[in-house]
């Protein structure tokens, strides 16, 4: 009592201070008036003003976090001149509404006057400061596609090397990538040179303006089904980056012919263009782009747009650095305007050429294109329903330079218009592929004064039903150079029919694929490991029911080089494999025993005997073999790639 007669009005009533942060709040539960004398000592007004809470009799008061109650200006101040590297990682971790600032941080707003407290930080070396140069690769699928990974990836990539690839691969539905996220990514990661978005909805304009503006050293963008992207967001990536090289199109309805002018017109480095099914492109966008860019452009893939003969007739005359052209289901170009490519005279470099699905690869059509590229090394040809034989023959004939030829379901190609291109083009053509083409039917054909074609050194036969013996007959005493073998599906042919095949090749095969020819049998098998084993590096007979054991032991026995051998589906027993890991100077590498029912786990040991080579082992469907050894394999053969 006497403290309180004694008080002088300082701070030892309440050492602490006044219970109340301010003075104005005591008039709440204390009246002043005349009869009431209470002193409250000046005090600093707080900085904090937070609510009371009623618990009991007590009044409590919660105090927020400073930084937490710092305006996002103040915010933006302090992060800016944060340090590179771990302390703005640290920083991003805090929440969300941390991250976020800072990945809207751009590298001219960072303040210039930091100093590094970190004096020997790995990444604080020329070309790792600030946005790096593009050395690191990101990928977001699905359901982490969001724009807070992508705020993170901005943040977390900038003093490691810098972002310099970034795919999108879908969305995640509730809190999927929008505009936000790439604006992050624009304004963090200034490296960007590649930028993949498929199948994203929420992205628009917004997002791949911000890229264009941010990161203007993109070299390559992809977009696929991007529906909400048009030619805006085109034009401005085409004003901002002068180095894009590479540009991929895909099922985006918006962008269209103005866009494709931009770009011709402001990316002089515009190296390769594929445009696939955006219906907003038409003969003007395609018309535009190749007057512009025709010096620079090498590599042009044209799909499924609406685009007619004036297009193709551009192509042939402005495309003069065009390398690589592919033409696929453009059902508005008719034969004219294969026509007027060729006769364009401006496709002198072109050295590849894919053409499918289009009504106008006629026989005249492909003649005048095959004339009109000289210098044309490989075509393929895919359902291309008007070529014949005629046309087929006269194209080759007109492509002196032409060195690999496949053709594709192309059903009016008989046996007559397969050999007369071994016939007329035996001096250049190396390799020859023919895949699922009905028309070809097994039947015999007189070789009186024809001459061998010693330059094919590659024949591939896949899933045509009329290929026979008869026909193999032939291409052994025709082809004497053979050295790489893919006959696959094919069930008419028999060990007679390739016997001539192995005898007549001079330079011994490397390669062999006959998978799926059930007629094999181990006799075919034992005079390939004799008459070619000292060159043999893969043979696949997968499918080849009629293989045993015999085969393996004959391959143990004649083929050190062997390195890839496929037996899946086969006969072969446990013998087999023994036959296989006593072999000598055997450097096999990859083995596939897929579907062989009759190796058990007795093979065990052989495996474990082939493991110091063994880098690849599929051992599925061995329904023989347990899980127990399995997992004793999984743990031997621990550099080897285990499939079961």
């Amino acid at each position: 009592m006497s403290k309180v007669l004694a008080f002088s009005g300082g701070a030892d009533f309440c050492p602490g201070g006044s219970v109340f942060a301010n003075d104005k709040e005591a008039s709440f539960f204390l009246p002043r008036g005349d009869q009431v004398d209470v002193y409250f000592p000046t005090r600093k007004r707080s900085r904090i003003n937070a609510p009371f809470v009623f618990s009991g009799e007590l009044f409590e008061q919660k105090h927020k976090t400073s930084f937490e109650s710092l305006p996002d200006e103040c915010l933006f101040e302090i992060f800016r001149r944060l340090p590179e590297g771990e302390d703005r990682s640290a920083s991003a971790c805090v929440s969300k509404h941390w991250l976020t600032l800072l990945s809207n941080i751009c590298k001219n707003e960072i303040s210039s006057n930091i100093k590094n407290i970190r004096p020997e930080n790995e990444f604080s070396e020329k070309g790792h400061k600030f946005g790096g140069e593009g050395y690191l690769s990101r990928s977001l699928e699905g359901k982490k596609a969001t724009d807070v990974r992508l705020a993170a990836i901005s943040v977390g990539t900038a003093s490691r090397g810098g972002l310099g690839k970034l795919s999108i691969r879908g969305s995640n539905s509730d809190r999927g990538v929008t505009n936000l996220g790439l604006k992050a990514v624009a304004r963090g990661c200034p490296s960007l040179k590649t930028l993949s978005i498929w199948s994203v909805a929420t992205i628009g304009d917004g997002g791949l303006i911000e890229i264009a503006s941010g990161c203007q050293q993109l070299e390559k963008l992809d977009l696929c089904r991007c529906p909400t992207i048009s030619d805006k967001a085109l034009i401005a990536v085409a004003t901002n980056c002068p180095n894009l090289t590479e540009l991929l199109l895909e099922s985006c309805p918006n962008i269209g012919n103005e866009g494709l002018e931009a770009i011709g017109k402001c990316c002089s480095n515009l190296r390769s263009i594929s445009i696939k099914d955006c219906t907003s492109v038409s003969d003007q966008g395609i018309a535009s782009l190749f007057s512009s860019a025709s010096l620079s452009l090498t590599k042009v893939k044209l799909q499924a747009l609406t685009v007619s003969d004036l297009s193709l007739a551009v192509i042939g005359h402005y495309g003069k650095a065009v390398t690589d052209l592919v033409l696929n289901f453009l059902p508005n170009v008719s034969e004219r305007g294969f026509w007027v490519m060729g006769n364009g005279n401006g496709l002198q470099k072109l050295k590849s050429l894919t053409v499918a699905s289009c009504q106008g690869a006629t026989d005249i059509g492909l003649e005048a294109v095959g004339k009109g590229c000289p210098n044309m090394k490989s075509a393929h040809l895919r359902k291309c329903a008007f070529l014949s034989d005629n046309g087929l023959v006269s194209f080759t004939k007109a492509a002196l330079s032409l060195e690999s030829l496949q053709l594709e379901e192309c059903h009016r190609i008989t046996q007559n218009g397969f050999f007369g291109v071994l016939f007329n083009c035996g001096a250049n053509l190396k390799a020859i592929s023919l895949i699922s083409s009905f028309g070809i039917k097994d039947m015999n054909l007189s070789l009186s004064s024809i001459s061998p074609c010693e330059s094919l050194r590659s024949l591939s036969i896949c899933n045509c039903p009329g290929f026979g013996n008869t026909t193999l007959y032939v291409l052994g005493k025709l082809c004497p150079q053979l050295q790489y073998i893919e006959l696959v599906g094919l069930e008419g042919v028999s060990d007679d029919g390739f016997l001539p095949l192995l005898k007549g090749s001079e330079a011994g095969f490397v390669k062999v694929n006959l998978s799926g020819c059930i007629n094999l049998t181990d006799k075919l098998v034992l005079y390939l490991a004799n008459l070619h084993g000292w060159t043999l590096e893969t043979l696949n007979l997968d499918g080849c029911k009629n293989i045993t054991d015999a085969s393996l032991m004959a391959i143990s026995e004649n083929c050190p080089l062997l390195c890839d051998l496929d037996v899946s589906k086969c006969a072969i027993t446990d013998a087999g494999i023994a036959a296989l890991a006593d072999a000598k100077q055997f450097n096999l590498q990859v083995l596939s025993l897929s579907g062989c029912t009759l190796v058990s786990d007795r093979s065990l040991p052989a495996l474990r005997k082939l493991g110091p080579t063994l880098l690849g082992l599929n051992i599925q469907h061995c329904d023989a073999i347990s899980s127990s050894t399995i997992d004793m394999l999984l743990e031997l053969l621990w550099r080897c790639d285990i499939l079961s």
